[in-house]
């Protein structure tokens, strides 16, 4: 098993001290186990971060890493062993039956008191965050496996925000156990057995507006653009904005995407009318208000969505919206004028109100230099009140991120003809497959949007099948795989096809969708060198639909099929081109 060579007791952070006097950009640690993968890139990136970025840009904006606290290991270990969890934890119970064995559970005394001291001095919304040993490895990245709780910490007794706390942590250790992460192991090849569970908890960057709190801006930075237009390249990277929390990047892939050397190159829309259909119409935010019904396995148990009125009515739009004018069909930079708003962060990237896009691409180099590969980073920015600065950037986490380079040559010619299952002008990914000899599909003659929720059940039998015959396969499916909105596409979490090393989105002519880029999905997409096409269904090429209904059928379910075939397909991506094939004998 791999092991992090990082851990507190020879490092340079600070134990946490419930007596001292809260600071700001704080990273101290309760217990003497290990960081846990996530923590440890943070503890990594600290120092350079400090060195570097911190003030190279105020006063406009300041970097720094929200203060935080990890649990480490140990607890987790103890936590298991004087509750008696083992039992529950490894019974491949279902994941509600899990969770309320966790909550029922007693946190090991000796943290009570420290946690307890984290709630009274501390008066922000936390996250709290998974940490575990296998998080963030370089092949197997285990991003959106396990659980990410916000609690608003703003009761006014100490109690229940404790108990807030308290339910957050033990949802995060449940989540170890749950079905997707038990899937996500066997198809890594681990043991659960094999794994430990540290917490962060970190304030959350953001600014309150009445009952909801939440960034002016999440995103993402990647050193690697598998996308790139105009006179975007592929090493220059890429970076996804939205309003709100991140989960409208990481789970539902709706974002602003933009080449940081590029900023003022918006995405590829056809036309304003589509991208004002495909941009974000809602955020979300830590619900500060009247508390929710209990309810301490629900992951978004205190968050709420709201949408771009109500981010108006806060004053959040001033600096990251623009307006859409129907009399010219156009977009004009800000707010200043009525219409419908358009989240393009124009009066940044465009007007240059904030050197946020030189801030990106100074880290993008400093993180590669300290990772020495590409990377990936998530991070949260918090601006002032009047004219955005000065804006806080909250650091959240770095990875590494995979590309192949290998060489591989694809000529046009090779798209079409006999012997082509499927090509694509939009491939992702780099290299050439011999060994599939299976193939998923979501039945085309039974597919209904309304019913894609239903998907991923029936998948989830065929992979277990094929992950234990160790049978990669090729998955096709409609709309946008892994989305959490079931109109989108199927809503698959990755556990659930987690044998698949390809990946196939087709549209449908009433399902236009939106390319996986920007989520946790399509980050395991990568990570796991997992070839992926996008094929859409008004180009010349598509799928050759007779041909695979005609092969050896070895699951037919409602609504997915499983072909086993007498000889290996050839799979081919270019990544270079992005170009895609697919041969069959």
């Amino acid at each position: 098993m791999r092991r992090r060579q990082y851990s507190p007791h020879h490092g340079t952070l600070s134990r946490f001290d419930r007596n001292a006097r809260p600071a700001a950009g704080r990273f101290t640690y309760i217990g003497s186990g290990e960081l846990g993968g996530k923590a440890h890139g943070l503890a990594r990136v600290q120092g350079v971060l400090d060195a570097k970025l911190r003030d190279a840009f105020a006063p406009a904006i300041t970097v720094a890493i929200p203060a935080l606290t990890v649990i480490t290991t140990d607890f987790f270990d103890a936590f298991m062993k004087q509750n008696g969890l083992k039992e529950v934890a490894y019974s491949e119970s279902r994941d509600d039956v899990i969770a309320h064995a966790f909550q029922r559970a007693s946190l090991p005394v000796q943290l009570v008191g420290d946690l307890r001291a984290i709630v009274e001095k501390t008066h922000l919304p936390l996250a709290v965050r998974s940490s575990s040993l296998l998080e963030d490895a370089m092949f197997e990245p285990f991003a959106s496996v396990y659980g990410t709780k916000m609690v608003p910490n703003n009761q006014p007794d100490a109690d229940s925000r404790f108990r807030g706390l308290a339910d957050a942590i033990k949802y995060v250790y449940a989540s170890t156990f749950f079905r997707s992460a038990r899937n996500y192991m066997k198809a890594t090849h681990h043991s659960t057995m094999d794994e430990k569970m540290a917490v962060i908890v970190q304030e959350v960057v953001g600014t309150r507006f009445g009952d909801r709190y939440y960034p002016h801006i999440s995103g993402v930075l990647r050193s690697y653009n598998f996308y790139p237009v105009s006179h975007a390249q592929p090493e220059e990277g890429i970076v996804e904005l939205a309003l709100g929390l991140g989960r409208t990047i990481v789970d539902e892939g709706v974002s602003w995407a933009f080449s940081p050397a590029y900023p003022r190159i918006a995405p590829p829309f056809k036309s304003t009318q589509a991208m004002l259909k495909n941009s974000q119409t809602r955020f979300w935010a830590v619900n500060m208000g009247k508390p929710p019904a209990y309810d301490p396995i629900c992951e978004t148990e205190y968050m709420v969505t709201a949408d771009l009125g109500d981010a108006e009515f806060d004053g959040a739009l001033p600096l990251i919206a623009s307006t859409y004018r129907p009399e010219n069909d156009s977009v004009r930079i800000g707010i200043g004028e009525k219409g419908p708003r358009v989240i393009d962060f124009g009066p940044i990237l465009k007007a240059d109100m904030l050197p946020l896009t030189e801030l990106l691409l100074q880290l993008k180099d400093v993180c590669e230099d300290m990772l020495d590969t590409m990377v990936e980073v998530e991070f949260a920015v918090r601006l002032a009140r009047d004219g955005g600065a000065p804006a806080e950037f909250g650091f959240l986490q770095v990875r590494p991120m995979v590309v192949s380079d290998a060489t591989v040559d694809i000529d046009p010619e090779e798209l079409v003809g006999d012997g082509v299952l499927l090509s694509a002008e939009t491939a992702l990914g780099n290299g050439v497959l011999d060994d599939i000899r299976d193939v998923v599909y979501v039945r085309p003659d039974r597919f209904d949007i309304m019913r894609t929720s239903e998907v991923p059940d029936e998948l989830e039998r065929v992979n277990a099948a094929l992950v234990e015959a160790r049978r990669p396969y090729l998955l096709i499916g409609f709309g946008r795989w892994g989305t959490t909105d079931p109109l989108g596409g199927i809503p698959a979490n990755f556990g659930q096809i987690s044998g698949a090393k390809v990946i196939v989105e087709s549209s449908l002519p009433n399902l236009p969708f939106v390319l996986s880029q920007g989520s946790h999905f399509f980050h395991n997409v990568t990570s796991f060198r997992i070839l992926y096409f996008c094929v859409r269904h008004d180009e010349e090429r598509g799928i050759d639909w007779p041909w695979l209904e005609r092969q050896p059928v070895r699951f037919a379910g409602e609504l997915v099929r499983h072909v086993q075939l007498s000889s290996p397909l050839r799979v081919k991506v270019d990544g270079r081109t992005g170009r895609g094939v697919v041969l069959h004998d």
